[in-house]
């Protein structure tokens, strides 16, 4: 008989195989419901830079760090400035003063949600286990739009706070809070559909960031530049049908319409009830279509 380099003779005592297998897993199966709310806590974490590197929590804590710096400032104001009743801005407006550190946080997050899954080829993973392709749009839809109601919602709640320390009147300082909050509830809908549907179309992050500012922005300044145009040339029906045509200008006809807002629109002409359900219903049905295109988009990603 020959030794083994441990100096233990075969067929000793000593030598052995051990059967080192997997062991099967005896817990609970917790199935869709947990991977689908797993999925979305890592991907609102994420929109933040949770759980990444420090480099990616730089610009997102950035950009909510100004948006409630301002916030702050606008507080100072009505607090320390005398006689003043109410707030400098509307609820309703702050969310539009700012669109574009809004577009900004989209632009720079929205691609990382989901573009670099589908770069780098890992959402078939996802799909490996007990999740659907509906779960994931759903997870995914679900944490931008928190991420982005977090964003506009915090500086309402800091300008809230503030003007009740400043002793404004409580009914209607509240009554215009719940109608910014509803107002910004609807923007981060809207943009978070539109947002991740550019994304996904676009697996490389660079292009992403890029094309989800290109939707916003110049949406926004082609439609404002043609208003001022029917403004200035008298044709102010125009001006009305006009807003359907940008996502920040649509937010801002159905808080026109419905939630007491003064409208941004040049001379003041927001749409009346009317109009107003119109934009509401193309805000919705723009939802429910980027819905359904990124589950268009996620049905041709197979294993």
């Amino acid at each position: 008989m020959t030794s083994t380099d441990t100096g233990t003779t075969p067929g000793s005592d000593a030598s052995r195989i051990h059967n080192i297998g997997y062991r099967s897993y005896d817990g609970a199966r917790l199935g869709r419901s947990y991977a689908r709310r797993s999925l979305y806590s890592q991907s609102l974490r994420g929109s933040f830079g949770l759980g990444r590197s420090a480099k990616s929590k730089v610009l997102p804590m950035l950009l909510c760090t100004v948006m409630c710096l301002v916030a702050l400032i606008l507080v100072a104001v009505a607090m320390y400035a005398p006689d003043m009743t109410k707030l400098p801005v509307k609820y309703t407006s702050f969310a539009i003063y700012l669109q574009a550190v809004i577009g900004l946080f989209i632009a720079s997050q929205a691609p990382q949600s989901v573009s670099r899954d589908l770069r780098f080829k890992s959402v078939p993973l996802y799909f490996s286990r007990p999740i659907e392709r509906s779960d994931y749009v759903i997870a995914k839809y679900a944490a931008m739009a928190s991420a982005l109601f977090v964003l506009t919602g915090l500086p309402l709640v800091i300008l809230y706070a503030g003007a009740l320390l400043a002793e404004f009147d409580f009914a209607d300082q509240t009554k215009w809070f719940g109608q910014g909050m509803v107002s910004v509830a609807l923007l981060s809908v809207l943009f978070a559909g539109i947002g991740l549907v550019v994304a996904a179309v676009t697996p490389r992050r660079g292009f992403g960031v890029a094309a989800v500012i290109a939707v916003l922005t110049i949406t926004y300044g082609a439609v404002s530049t043609v208003q001022g145009i029917a403004w200035s040339t008298g044709s102010e029906g125009a001006i009305t049908w006009l807003g359907l045509f940008s996502p920040i200008t649509l937010i801002d006809g159905v808080q026109t319409a419905f939630l007491g807002a003064s409208s941004a629109f040049p001379g003041g002409a927001g749409p009346g009830a009317a109009a107003g359900l119109v934009y509401l219903i193309v805000v919705l049905a723009l939802a429910a279509g980027s819905y359904a295109v990124l589950m268009r988009r996620y049905r041709r990603v197979g294993l």
